[in-house]
């Protein structure tokens, strides 16, 4: 039996918007390496495989849009902008450990 996601008429899904808020291929590894220290998007261009310069900014701005990423531009030459995670972002890499250990058992369910 498929379960239906919850939704009132006329209203948002919170399960629709915290997926959407997470969609594209590269955010999920983004927030992770900001997780691990990187702030820098030239630090993320060397640690995420294969990901555009321009994909990569476009998702990060979303990520500040959504509240979960704050990005600090420093005036300096040649210009410097850091990304940290905010509260919200921060309680994401909860969930996102959560998610890491379903994956694990689903991985042991197909063996």
């Amino acid at each position: 039996m498929k379960m239906k996601a919850p939704a009132i008429a006329d209203k948002v899904c919170p399960l629709e918007i915290a997926v959407n808020a997470i969609s594209g291929k590269w955010k999920v590894p983004i927030v992770w390496r900001i997780n691990q220290g990187e702030k820098r998007p030239s630090e993320m261009l060397r640690g995420i495989a294969t990901v555009d310069r321009r994909v990569l900014n476009q998702q990060l701005s979303e990520m500040v849009s959504d509240g979960i990423l704050t990005k600090k531009s420093f005036n300096e030459l040649p210009p410097r902008v850091e990304y940290s995670l905010t509260p919200l972002g921060e309680s994401l890499v909860d969930v996102l450990w959560k998610l890491n250990n379903w994956g694990e058992k689903l991985l042991e369910a197909k063996e």
